[in-house]
């Protein structure tokens, strides 16, 4: 309504200033006793059709569809273009009515036109920007160092000044360009390459930095941001160069940067004809559904055309977000949201006789290290039982394919969870020993960024609140993936899949917990220790200072995928290890919490439950000291 209200006062505008040019230009030119006849006489006649010319060609030229508060030489230039049809076809008109004019007052016509149409619009864009100016005078202002003097950074540059209440005040751009070196870009200096970073934020009173380079690789990205978190300023970035749609920059994507950046992984590679063939078409379970790892897998299943696709989880809240969120994005999308828990075998046997589900991604299950120690019955009814209870309704009702999400903290577990989930692996392999029709596989990474109760979120929140950052140890470290990259990796497992593997994923280098903390809070704008405390409170029941993806013993093999490897599966007495679940079972029915480590101990050789005892103790040990 109010686009076509603008194209209104326009089109009027244009009508009025149209014949002004006409009568000033036969005033200035004729002599007045023609000038009068002209007036009085044929003008009404012929007025119609010069005005209908002008407002067609300015339509065709694109003269009322272009944002006049954005006007430049590319607006400039379609009215001249416009401006010179139409008077031309006015001047043919009038020739060929035998209405001849002296060419000074065609001339004249089309210099007064050009002035009156161009005026008019670069008049009203003069205003607005007057009137942004008075405004920004009224809001806080940042200084902002803009890193990268290509388009992308020339349009977030004027993007910034279009928006005065982002807050954001544009003073020097810096980029690595040498021929760009001292120049001025709309009036903002370049002031060097990366190396005069440090330089430009002192002079310029630099508050915050905004990196405009969505064309630079993952790595360089990286090294950028490691240069310019030195600075003490607060770092925000323009994302990929996807986020360029039609070379405008939309203000709402220049973001913070974030510790996924930092990590400089590159996007993953995958083999989307091979996705496609076990997903298309094919009805997908993916159980705790509503999940950080989850709800991304589903995400990502949306775009393979499944014939259904069925969410299940026990919270309700998440999994009716994400219906929302994939109704939304994939109208066409056959989407079930089923609400229940994997511990109830008759829920999920009336799903799988129900919806005949084909392949299964199995993500449910209980994940936190801490609270897993406390509650261990739970764990295990969830994390092993849970799994046995899917595996087995998947076996009955001939899935094809079965994905079991495990961790790096089953590898030699000291805690309650990742002990869970290595028999969970070991479920998954005895499984697919005794199934005809079902390929059964695990994929196992470590830490993702941003999932629900991870050190991310935690970190952030403890920066807001003012400190201090928590960490356990000073030499902590552990592998990190981004949400997105291990969800897909999960889906290019489970199309290598030929049954009864681990899939380890590559999760690059480890990170050091303190390291991590130390560059939230460098990219929060604030100096640790100074700004920011971080307090070290120890390890805590059951944690390591580093995690593993690989048992000792299980070996190592390469896949076509550079981001995907194999163990080599663990003989394992089938017969013995039914005895020990039985027995396992037995054990948390009674709610006997004691004995549950030597049961598993016998399930797991390489659970370490002495050495975290031995920790626990000596921890309580100091506290009495």
């Amino acid at each position: 309504m109010q686009a076509l209200k603008r194209q209104l006062i326009l089109i009027i505008s244009d009508i009025l200033l149209t014949n002004l040019a006409f009568l000033l230009s036969a005033l200035l030119i004729l002599p007045i006793q023609q000038f009068t006849s002209v007036l009085l006489g044929y003008f009404w006649e012929i007025a119609l059709f010069i005005t209908m010319v002008r407002i067609l060609t300015n339509y065709i030229f694109g003269l009322y569809s272009s944002l006049w508060r954005y006007a430049s030489i590319d607006e400039l230039f379609k009215v001249i273009v416009s401006v010179t049809v139409g008077s031309v076809m006015n001047f043919v008109f009038l020739h060929l009515i035998r209405q001849s004019y002296p060419f000074a007052m065609y001339a004249s016509i089309w210099m007064l036109n050009l002035f009156f149409i161009a005026g008019s619009r670069f008049t009203y864009r003069a205003l607005r920007k007057s009137l942004h100016k008075k405004y920004k005078k009224n809001i806080q202002q940042k200084n902002v160092l803009i890193y990268g003097a290509g388009d992308a950074g020339v349009l977030v540059l004027n993007e910034l000044r279009r928006h005065p209440e982002m807050g954001m005040h544009p003073v020097v751009m810096i980029d690595d360009d040498p021929a760009k070196y001292k120049r001025k870009v709309n009036g903002i200096l370049v002031f060097g390459a990366r190396d005069k970073i440090q330089d430009a934020v002192k002079k310029y009173q630099v508050e915050e930095i905004l990196i405009a380079l969505p064309s630079v690789t993952k790595q360089e990205h990286k090294q950028i941001i490691e240069i310019c978190k030195g600075t003490g300023c607060k770092l925000k970035t323009l994302p990929g160069v996807y986020e360029l749609i039609n070379g405008k920059v939309d203000i709402k994507k220049i973001r913070e940067v974030n510790i996924e950046d930092l990590l400089g992984r590159e996007p993953v590679k995958l083999n989307s004809k091979e996705i496609s063939e076990y997903l298309k078409g094919e009805t997908i379970l993916v159980t705790g559904g509503g999940g950080t790892i989850g709800s991304e897998i589903c995400r990502q299943i949306s775009y393979f055309q499944p014939k259904k696709l069925m969410i299940f989880d026990i919270y309700e809240n998440n999994a009716y977000s994400l219906q929302l969120e994939l109704k939304k994005k994939h109208p066409d999308l056959d989407l079930e949201v089923l609400i229940g828990s994997v511990r109830d075998k008759g829920r999920l046997d009336f799903i799988f006789q129900t919806y005949r589900p084909t392949v299964v991604f199995h993500a449910a299950a209980h994940k936190h290290v801490p609270l897993m120690e406390d509650s261990p019955t739970e764990a295990i009814k969830n994390n092993v039982f849970g799994t046995i209870n899917v595996a087995e309704a998947a076996k009955i009702y001939q899935a094809k394919k079965f994905v079991l999400i495990s961790t790096d903290k089953a590898v030699n577990p000291t805690n309650i969870m990742g002990a869970t989930k290595r028999i969970a692996e070991i479920v998954i392999q005895m499984m697919d020993r005794h199934s005809k029709n079902t390929d059964y596989v695990a994929v196992r990474f470590g830490n993702v960024l941003g999932s629900n109760g991870s050190v991310i979120p935690i970190f952030k929140k403890q920066i807001a609140e003012g400190g201090p950052v928590t960490v356990t140890h000073p030499d902590i470290i552990r592998y990190f993936m981004t949400i997105t990259e291990a969800s897909q990796l999960v889906l290019q497992a489970g199309a290598m899949a030929k049954g009864g593997e681990i899939f380890i994923l590559d999760m690059g280098e480890p990170v050091k917990i303190l390291d991590l903390a130390k560059d939230l809070i460098k990219l929060s704008g604030f100096t640790p220790d100074e700004d920011i405390k971080i307090e070290f409170t120890g390890l805590r029941p059951g944690e390591k200072l580093y995690e593993e993806l690989l048992i000792a013993e299980e070996g190592l093999q390469a896949t076509k995928h550079k981001k995907i490897l194999i163990s080599k599966p663990i003989d394992y007495s089938y017969q013995e290890f039914v005895q020990e679940l039985a027995k396992l079972k037995e054990v948390i029915t009674k709610d006997a919490v004691q004995e549950i480590p030597k049961v598993i101990k016998k399930i797991v050789p390489t659970f370490q439950f002495d050495d975290r005892h031995k920790r626990q103790n000596s921890k309580k040990e100091k506290e009495e000291i």
